[in-house]
């Protein structure tokens, strides 16, 4: 990959699916655009980053819904893949608490028939590479994306981030899983995950002791989000470090682990941290930084309905004067 010099880009890989969230009445759903990296690339681009989206989208009714709300966004589609197939749909619910579960409807669908061709569209100033969730583990497309993500991890030039994204109902167990996760673990220098998604693949196993693992198999910096317990992260130079939730009131947690990922791209990325060479050298206060963003975001997620992360804009009223 080579740098074009100007704002950095980032290019997000993964699934774009259609999210049918509970309306008012009985059996009424609203449909949202939605899908881990869809969200992210959604949070980037209101965070004010040069965002390229590489989905597959088609030609349909829930295909231009999602096309034109990243457009409106300010997400540069121009490497999507053309779909023949349908969107995927998630029906959401949340408990009384706000969080939510999803509910699959994946058969057939858009989002998994990624080709090496497609992968080959990746902008060639890419600076920032992220990729996840469902379609990084689902066949038949997911060898097409680890095979891309590997080339690039491979050329020490661009900074890549994974998030695995668990969804237990859609996988075969912990066991096959744990293969495919760890396969792209180490494809990337920035891992970020939940405790659910630590708890399921390495049952009864320390947090410590799974980033280890994962630092191991190559990434540099290994974030854990533990909800309204905060964020751990593990490094190779610093070592360990937690960083406290902020206090709100939860509407629902749709959408507030992309957002975090968005954030902590971010603010990587402004810190100045946002190659594989100075990620290896980061200090702790712009890692702190760093962390204190991503959650602040992902917290105002939390505050709204869905899958609606905030601006630079709306992030800058949160927080104290002088964020660059």
């Amino acid at each position: 990959m080579t740098a074009r010099g100007g704002p950095p880009r980032i290019t997000v890989v993964g699934e774009a699916v259609i999210d049918l969230v509970p309306g008012a009445g009985t059996g009424l759903y609203h449909a949202r655009p939605g899908g881990s990296p869809y969200n992210v690339a959604i949070g980037l681009a209101r965070l004010g980053r040069t965002t390229t989206l590489m989905a597959r989208l088609a030609d349909t009714t829930f295909g231009r819904l999602l096309r034109e709300h990243a457009e409106a966004e300010g997400v540069d589609l121009t490497s999507a893949a053309i779909a023949h197939e349908p969107a995927t749909l998630a029906v959401v619910s949340t408990d009384d608490h706000g969080v939510a579960t999803y509910e699959f409807y994946r058969e057939g669908t858009a989002d998994w028939g990624w080709t090496q061709s497609e992968l080959d569209a990746l902008p060639a100033d890419t600076e920032v590479l992220h990729f996840g969730s469902i379609a990084s583990w689902t066949s038949p497309g997911r060898d097409a994306i680890h095979a891309a993500a590997a080339r690039i991890f491979a050329t020490g030039e661009v900074l890549v981030s994974y998030d695995p994204n668990i969804r237990p109902s859609l996988m075969r167990g912990p066991a096959d899983s744990r293969r495919l996760v760890e396969q792209s673990v180490s494809t990337a220098h920035v891992v970020k995950a939940s405790i659910e998604d630590v708890d399921w693949l390495y049952p009864g196993r320390d947090l410590a002791d799974v980033a280890g693992l994962w630092l191991e198999l190559g990434a540099v910096l290994v974030v854990i989000t533990e909800g309204p317990k905060g964020a751990h992260a593990f490094t190779t130079g610093i070592g360990q470090m937690h960083r406290p939730a902020v206090p709100i009131e939860v509407v629902d947690t749709v959408g507030a682990g992309d957002a975090f990922t968005a954030g902590l791209l971010d603010a990587l990325i402004r810190t100045g941290v946002a190659t594989p060479s100075a990620l290896g050298g980061c200090e702790t206060a712009t890692l702190t930084a760093s962390l204190d963003d991503a959650i602040l975001i992902a917290a105002m997620t939390c505050e709204r309905v869905g899958a609606d992360s905030p601006t630079a804009a709306e992030l800058e009223v949160r927080t104290s004067p002088g964020r660059g």
